[in-house]
């Protein structure tokens, strides 16, 4: 059963670059970069609250670095499980009610697009800040004058 107020979780692959950089875009100046995907768990992985923009050194939350098209192939991918949920939640609403009797649609859609599978190209310059070394970014090649750790926000150039 669905409830209007529960949130619904639809796992979702990115593609990472042939090195295992995930692209982001900053959230204050919408440029895009990329950080290194560590796998679940790594001891190597620097924990965060937050992260700062290697572009603009802007700190943003941990769920705030999504592009563009990673948040439309997401929601593309997510429409069957929304699908779902509005029919759970249509038939949990008339349970119950007398003289009316609820029966779900099988071929209702809210027809959501799936969208085409993302590429990901191997694209920009891999820097490494002095300060955080286990945590290697990529930014566009005019960028490198003045670079900021995703970590601590420390300037360096690359």
């Amino acid at each position: 059963m669905t409830t209007m107020d529960e949130e619904i979780r639809v796992p979702v692959s990115l593609p990472l670059d042939s090195e295992g950089f995930l692209r982001r875009e900053c959230p204050t100046c919408e440029r895009e970069f990329k950080w290194f995907s560590h796998n679940e768990g790594d001891p190597n992985a620097e924990p965060a609250t937050q992260y700062f923009c290697p572009l603009c050194g802007v700190p943003s939350g941990l769920d705030s670095w999504w592009t563009p098209a990673q948040l439309e192939y997401g929601y593309g991918n997510a429409g069957g499980a929304i699908d779902e949920a509005v029919n759970d939640i249509m038939a949990d609403m008339f349970k119950g009610v007398k003289g009316l009797t609820y029966k779900p649609n099988p071929s209702f859609s809210l027809e959501i697009e799936t969208p085409d599978p993302l590429i990901e190209p191997d694209d920009m310059v891999m820097v490494e800040p002095p300060c955080h070394p286990n945590e290697p970014l990529k930014v566009p090649e005019d960028s490198t004058e003045r670079i900021y750790c995703l970590i601590c926000g420390s300037a360096f150039a690359a």
